[in-house]
């Protein structure tokens, strides 16, 4: 099966793997901010993580709750193994597409 990702399903894909198990809507977002200098909402991120795991390519689990959330726990998202599958299938197909374009790209 071939999973095809948009630009932004991939960067909070990339996201998420680089957090690990740590990746929550807020460190997904300070991720996307500092590494991708994307400020995006939180509704956006909810949005598309919804979406990958309804497509089976991450996974959540929540955390114990906490007293400054107001005793509310953390959703914690994780790629599953057709996620990674699906994300490296991805990043080939864009490696593959910008092979021999660094030239025309370096003159904008």
């Amino acid at each position: 099966m071939s999973e095809h990702l948009g630009e932004f399903e991939q960067l909070v894909m990339l996201a998420v793997l680089r957090l690990d198990d740590d990746g929550y809507g807020t460190s997904i977002r300070e991720e996307l901010k500092a590494r991708a200098k994307r400020e995006v909402s939180p509704g956006a991120v909810f949005t598309t993580l919804e979406r990958l795991e309804s497509r089976g390519l991450v996974s959540s689990r929540y955390g114990e709750p906490t007293a400054a959330r107001g005793g509310r726990s953390k959703r914690y998202y994780k790629l599953t193994v057709d996620g990674r599958r699906a994300l490296a299938q991805s990043l080939r197909t864009v490696r593959r597409m910008v092979q021999g374009l660094e030239p025309k790209l370096e003159r904008l």
